[in-house]
């Protein structure tokens, strides 16, 4: 039987020996083998992932209002290919890393146009940018960028996501047998074959510099500097977080396992997936903007995990404001807060959003 975790894992050599191969891959590019075709069950199944019921995900004729041709994912769908388009990374390239030890701090989502029904998405991942530091721990951070096309060779997305890990971690014998005994097993996984062939090195070709536009947006011009969204609070339970794991394709224990938890160090109980809460982010942003295709960037940095208790809904409350805008490109930014209940998530987090 093979585990679907722990790819990628430590190995017999020293922090610095892993730290000096993984700079050494800086600048690796390679496109994912197999394209990502969107489909309708999907989009809905990762927009009630995330709390949205915005009609743009959920209904042909609900997309129609607002201008689109069919439906549209919601700004942070991404996660769902995200796994998928870096696990070469991180099980033949990035290596002497255990997965959940790795942390995302920040991530970056640059929109060129919504993903959509029917897109057939071809990812480039690259590493872009690594640092070993040694005091007052060793740790290595690391930024990975993706650049998502469709069939069509037109941009749909930019992200970078930045991460720390701890190389050469020894996994305590009590962690590796809880691991043993939670994780997702399967006798065999299909070989999907290679259905794109890239001509080119894609490491040779520009980054995509095409920006989404307002589709069904409100107006710029009933807006003003300073203006607060209305506050929201998401409920997260249990429930969600295997939910949300299941459609992420995220088999990472620390998000529903109290038996692997309890032989973990640093976490007080089990979280929330950083791409759930930013999800519940963009979820309370479309709501006042009135269409996620307007989204123009997202980016947050993580501060903070959500605990969520056994026996209780963890409360994420979120608040926003209209941080700055631009008359010239009817374009602005939106600053996030969220916290559990005293305890900031993001330490900072903005939307930037085309208006009509």
């Amino acid at each position: 039987m093979k585990s679907t975790f722990g790819a990628g894992g430590s190995d017999d050599r020293t922090p610095d020996e892993i730290a000096a191969h993984t700079a050494s891959v800086v600048g690796y590019h390679y496109t994912v083998d197999d394209y990502y075709e969107i489909g309708r069950e999907e989009i809905r199944k990762h927009a009630q992932a995330v709390q949205d019921a915005h009609p743009t995900h959920w209904s042909e004729a609900g997309a129609k209002e607002f201008g689109h041709d069919t439906l549209v994912a919601h700004p942070t769908f991404v996660s769902v290919m995200g796994m998928i388009a870096q696990r070469k990374l991180f099980e033949e390239v990035v290596t002497g890393y255990d997965l959940w030890q790795i942390m995302q701090t920040d991530q970056r989502l640059v929109y060129h146009q919504p993903m959509k029904q029917g897109d057939q998405l071809i990812c480039d991942v690259s590493l872009e940018s690594f640092r070993h530091i040694t005091s007052p721990e060793v740790i290595d951070m690391m930024v990975t960028k993706n650049v998502i096309w469709n069939q069509h060779d037109e941009p749909i997305m930019t992200t970078w996501t930045s991460i720390v890990a701890r190389p050469g971690l020894k996994v305590p014998q009590e962690l590796e047998d809880s691991m043993e005994h939670v994780m997702m097993k399967v006798d065999s996984v299909g070989d999907p074959g290679i259905t794109v062939v890239k001509e080119n090195d894609p490491s040779g070709r520009p980054d995509p510099i095409a920006r989404s536009g307002a589709y069904g947006a409100i107006d710029f011009d009933a807006l003003e500097v300073g203006q607060e969204l209305p506050p929201k609070q998401f409920l997260v339970t249990r429930g969600n977080l295997t939910n949300y794991a299941g459609v992420a394709g995220d088999p990472n224990p620390i998000h529903f396992s109290d038996h692997v938890i309890s032989a973990a160090e640093g976490l007080d109980d089990v979280v929330a997936h950083g791409m759930q809460t930013m999800g519940l982010g963009a979820t309370y942003v479309s709501e006042f903007i009135g269409d996620p295709a307007a989204f123009g960037e997202y980016s947050v940095r993580f501060t903070s995990p959500v605990y969520v208790p056994a026996d209780h809904s963890a409360a994420i409350d979120f608040t926003g404001k209209v941080k700055s805008l631009d008359p010239e490109t009817r374009r602005g930014t939106i600053a996030l807060t969220a916290k559990q209940g005293d305890r900031k998530i993001f330490g900072r987090a903005t939307v930037v959003v085309q208006f009509n």
